[in-house]
Order: C-alpha cells, then sequence, then structure tokens
C-alpha cells in the first residue's frame, strides 16, 4: 500500500514492502503533484505484483549512463560511439551525481530546456535519442519504472537550416559540376577532385578520404567503398558506417575517366589513398575542404551555402528530383535503412507527391 507527502513543493510516495522479513519501502519524490505520485506509485506496485525486483539503492544517472554506453554501443561505428559519450559528458555537467531513481519528468525537461540554448531542435533531438534508448534499459534493470523521456519537448533557441539551405537545387548544382569539370584541368592539387568526386557520388567524407586506387574500377565506371578513413584523429582506415554501407556505386563515365588520367600522371601516395596530405590527418582535412567549397560557391555567386556534407543531400536531393527511386537512393547513399532515406529527404518527397498528384489528377485531360 502506498502512501504520498508533500514535501515542499513537490509530491513523494513511499511503498511498504518486505524483503527476508524486513521492512525496506520504496519511496521517491520530486513529483509536481499528487496525482502524478499516484500514477507513479500504482506502476511501481503492479511491477512488484508481476515479481519484478526493485533496485532501492540510488545509482547516479551519470554513472549508469556512462557504464551503458560503453557497454552497449562501444561495438558502433567511432564517430557514431564518440557522439554517446559527449552525450555522457552533457549529463555529467548538468546532473553530477544526482541518482537516476531523482529524475522526473519535470527535471528531465528543464535538463532539456538548458541544453536547448544556443543548439537547434533536432541537435537536442538526437541528445534525446541517446537518453532514451538508456532508460528503456535503466527500467528493464529495475532501476527505476517511470520513462522520465516520455513526451518530452525539444525547446531551442537556434533555428535549423531550411531544408533548401541544406542542398543546392538541380540547376545550381549543374553550374557546380561544369566549374568543378573545368576546374581539374587546371588545378595545382587534387581538393577540385575531391569536391567534384561528391557531388557525383553522394559518398561520406570519411567514405571519399578512404578511397584508395583499387577501389577505382575504369573498365565499369564503379567505385567500390568498402572502408573509411579516420580523417579527424589521422588513425588509419576504420569501419564503414554500418553494413549497407559496403557498396559499389556507378560514377559518371566523364569523371572516372578525369582520375584515370590523374593517376596515370601522379605516382600512387601513402597506402595509394587518393586524397593524401602529408599532414597529421593523412587526408585533406573536412575544414580545408568546406573552405575551399565556399570559395567556389562565392565565385559562382549561388547563395546558398553547404559544406561538404551538403554535396550528399545535393547528390540525392537531385536524384530523387529527376525521378530515381527512394529505394535506389537509400542503396546508393549506404544509409541502413529506407526509414533512414525518408527522414532525411522528407521534405523533397513532399514536394515530388505534390507533382506526381498534378500528373495524377490530368492524367487523361489532354484527351478529353
Amino acid at each position: 500500500m502506498a502512501s504520498f507527502q508533500k514535501r515542499g513543493k513537490t509530491w513523494q510516495y513511499t511503498i511498504s514492502r518486505y524483503v527476508d522479513g524486513k521492512l525496506k519501502p520504496i519511496r521517491k519524490g520530486g513529483f509536481r503533484t499528487k496525482k502524478e505520485a499516484m500514477e507513479a506509485a500504482a506502476e511501481v506496485e503492479y511491477m512488484l505484483k508481476k515479481g519484478m525486483v526493485m533496485q532501492v539503492k540510488d545509482v547516479g544517472f551519470a554513472e549508469y549512463f556512462e557504464n551503458w554506453a560503453h557497454l552497449y554501443k562501444n561495438g558502433k561505428h567511432k564517430n557514431t560511439f564518440k557522439r554517446y559519450l559527449n552525450s555522457v559528458e552533457t549529463v555529467k555537467q548538468y546532473f553530477k551525481d544526482i541518482p537516476i531513481q531523482k529524475i522526473t519528468r519535470q527535471t528531465y525537461q528543464e535538463f532539456l530546456n538548458w541544453y536547448g540554448e544556443g543548439r537547434s531542435k533536432e541537435t537536442v533531438r538526437k541528445l534525446n535519442t541517446h537518453i532514451r534508448s538508456c532508460v528503456k534499459d535503466a527500467i528493464d534493470d529495475g532501476l527505476i519504472t517511470i520513462d522520465f523521456t516520455r513526451k518530452a519537448e525539444f525547446n531551442a533557441s537556434k533555428q535549423p537550416k531550411k531544408s533548401s539551405e541544406k542542398h543546392l537545387n538541380f540547376m545550381d548544382s549543374l553550374r557546380l559540376y561544369r566549374y568543378l569539370m573545368k576546374k581539374v584541368k587546371t588545378a595545382n592539387t587534387n581538393t577540385p577532385h575531391l569536391l567534384l568526386l561528391a557531388l557525383v557520388s553522394g559518398m561520406r567524407y570519411g567514405e571519399l578520404v578512404g578511397l584508395t586506387r583499387d577501389c577505382f574500377d575504369f573498365e565499369n565506371n564503379t567505385i567500390y567503398i568498402y572502408r573509411a578513413w579516420d580523417y579527424k584523429d589521422g588513425e588509419g582506415f576504420i569501419d564503414l558506417k554500418n553494413t549497407s554501407s559496403e557498396r559499389r556505386i556507378g560514377i559518371d563515365p566523364m569523371v572516372m575517366k578525369i582520375f584515370k588520367e590523374h593517376f596515370e600522371n601522379n605516382q600512387p601516395t601513402y597506402n595509394g589513398i587518393v586524397f593524401f596530405r602529408p599532414t597529421k590527418s593523412k587526408t585533406l582535412t573536412s575544414e580545408a575542404a568546406n573552405k575551399a567549397l565556399k570559395k567556389m560557391l562565392d565565385e559562382l555567386n549561388i547563395e546558398t551555402k553547404i559544406s561538404m556534407h551538403g554535396l550528399r543531400h545535393t547528390h540525392a536531393s537531385v536524384l530523387l528530383y529527376k525521378g530515381v527511386s527512394i529505394q535506389s537512393v537509400s542503396k546508393r547513399l549506404g544509409h541502413a535503412s529506407i526509414e533512414t532515406t525518408y527522414d532525411y529527404y522528407t521534405h523533397i518527397i513532399k514536394e515530388l507527391e505534390e507533382r506526381d498528384e498534378k500528373v495524377a489528377v490530368n492524367l487523361y485531360a489532354v484527351n478529353v
């Protein structure tokens, strides 16, 4: 049987429980209303009736989250694991030694609001995704009974980029393509080659700088993507983001011809890396590539300023615009699932649906 007490401005529940003949009650406070405390207590009592063992001893939220990340996410792609560790540091900074049992939906929402200052809603959402996975396991482990991430609001002070600002439209991408096709013939570095290949392939940056000469099949005009390069720390080749990322994609024959001539006129570099640089990272950094891209967009008077990752979005968006199926785009990009492609390019898909709807409505109009 549960009892309820008001402590200051919040409510606490106490559930009587005997373990091995000794009284070991379960208490939790911090609820805004008595109703919230009663709902939480009812959930605990229900789980106790089902025979679930409840952990009474407090466990620090940050401590549990960090252990959980190392246990379940260490096998993820290196960059993905780093993002989880960044989320752990954020939780440490805010919650410090506060037990996970003491966190309520209200205190968690206050945390998200704090984190959202100066950040976009998408950034807040990604942090919540990491924490929500951890919290679900904490419930399964019997540490807590309530998912305090449920119905969380992603408030943020920084406006995210508009969908149109993340990629170039078809005409601007065509102008950039023609510009790069000329630039590769006169440039004294292979940076234009990198930008050109990014535009026509849609590869991730790590995949691009991880390319070696053996990846290029000039007979069939394809590139085999089977590993990436750790361009941030320069520690060598790393696994691709997911199993679907290993793929063979067709490339513009004229672009392949440019690379064939480039290889014939230049000696192989360190490990055969195509975009090698004699620096700590061993390759062209993403910062340098973004800077070069921005300069070219300025020279072309293209108002939309995108990053290297924006070239990947541009490639996918143009494919969809040209009528390529979402399944084929997903496979070409190396997405883990088609749902990922839908999430990233919903804005483009909606535009195409509106265009297709007009075609459907006027399907037989010309024959009337």
